[in-house]
């Protein structure tokens, strides 16, 4: 119980902004008009490759040979940040393809 309370005392600047931005990020998302959902998911990937960079800087800078909090940390931030990207292109591709007149469609599928 010593080390956890020490834990959270050692980040407890890193515990607040990740507290801080669930209650922000849940604020936002409840608050968007379903019309602005796309423009938002734009916006989420140029945050999202945001991250990616800092995880890479972080793994750059963290002792990798005995796998330490930062490098767990970056090799999260990396993966969790790729996966939203590659997500969000392939789910605005979607609802770009919908808004496609149909003669387009068939000559694309031709």
């Amino acid at each position: 119980m010593q080390q956890f309370f020490e834990f959270i005392y050692t980040f407890r600047q890193e515990i607040f902004i990740v507290v801080l931005s669930i209650f922000l990020g849940i604020e936002v998302i409840s608050n968007v008009p379903s019309v602005l959902h796309t423009p938002l998911m734009s916006g989420a990937n140029a945050i999202h490759g945001i991250i990616i960079i800092g995880g890479i800087m972080l793994l750059g800078h963290a002792p990798l040979s005995p796998l330490s909090f930062k490098a767990v940390m970056g090799i999260a931030a990396v993966f969790l940040a790729t996966l939203n990207v590659a997500g969000g292109f392939v789910v605005t591709d979607r609802m770009l393809e919908m808004f496609k007149r149909k003669t387009q469609k068939k000559q694309n599928n031709q």
